[in-house]
């Protein structure tokens, strides 16, 4: 029988470029019922609460606007999490990022890019 091996997510898989004495991070809560997120999920803050959830094609209450990116993973499924995000002035490859269960075409993805470009996080190709 075969055995699949499942690497984790690293921070250097994703993240290429940030501003000096971690002047790109910030730190949050990501909110309970999110689920267990690997590093690199790409996250948006929820207006009401100021609290991250994986960032959605679609919504009303700030969700739908990616704002950061997830530096370690959390488990966030039954209680909110403490974590460190990228939130500015960084470069980041395509290719590690994890993009939320409704952002799932290359549309919906370039839009979140561009979202992600306004707050100074440039979305690149390969790298």
């Amino acid at each position: 029988m075969a055995t699949t091996l499942n690497s984790p997510v690293y921070v250097s898989d994703w993240l290429k470029y940030e501003a000096g004495s971690y002047y790109s991070r910030g730190t949050g809560i990501v909110a309970a019922g999110s689920g267990i997120l690997a590093s690199g999920t790409v996250l948006a803050k929820v207006t009401a609460t100021g609290k991250y959830v994986p960032a959605a094609a679609a919504g009303s209450d700030g969700s739908q606007t990616a704002t950061a990116i997830l530096v370690a993973p959390v488990d966030a499924t039954s209680a909110d999490a403490p974590c460190v995000v990228v939130e500015s002035h960084a470069l980041v490859s395509h290719a590690g990022l994890t993009w939320g269960s409704t952002i799932n075409d290359a549309t919906k993805r370039a839009a979140a890019i561009g979202q992600l470009r306004t707050v100074g996080i440039k979305v690149r190709e390969g790298a």
